[in-house]
């Protein structure tokens, strides 16, 4: 549903070093900039922008879940954003209040966004 979402941020180059950290650890990554305006996604596919503040409207805190393949990736993104300093909000876990099978991690950006991990594949059954 949605085609493409872009967040201005206080700090663009701050934010560039989070977002490149923590979606590289979910397989996506800068695919594609004008100046300071850096999109990212899969390969050819920008769908997250985040650009320099243009308007001081005050903070508006916004909420970003982007989608992990598996628990794994929920885990190597929480583990980059703690390498970046960001402040956790939830630790890697299952939702079960969401659906059964939904495992994220939520953490702030350098803006202070909530931004999230999730995977709703079940887990592999163990061996």
């Amino acid at each position: 549903m949605i085609d493409h979402i872009s967040i201005q941020c206080a700090d663009a180059s701050a934010s560039a070093a989070f977002y490149d950290r923590v979606l590289e650890a979910i397989g996506c990554g800068r695919v594609m900039a004008f100046g300071d305006t850096i999109g990212y996604g899969p390969p050819g596919r920008p769908e997250f922008w985040i650009g320099p503040l243009e308007a001081d409207a005050g903070f508006r805190q916004n909420h970003l879940a982007f989608s992990a393949p598996d628990r794994p990736g929920v885990q190597s993104f929480f583990d980059a954003a703690l390498a970046c300093g960001a402040e956790v909000l939830h630790p890697p876990r299952l939702w079960p209040a969401y659906h059964p099978s939904y495992f994220a991690a939520f953490v702030r950006d350098p803006d202070g966004n909530n931004v999230e991990a999730v995977c709703h594949a079940e887990d592999a059954p163990h061996a």
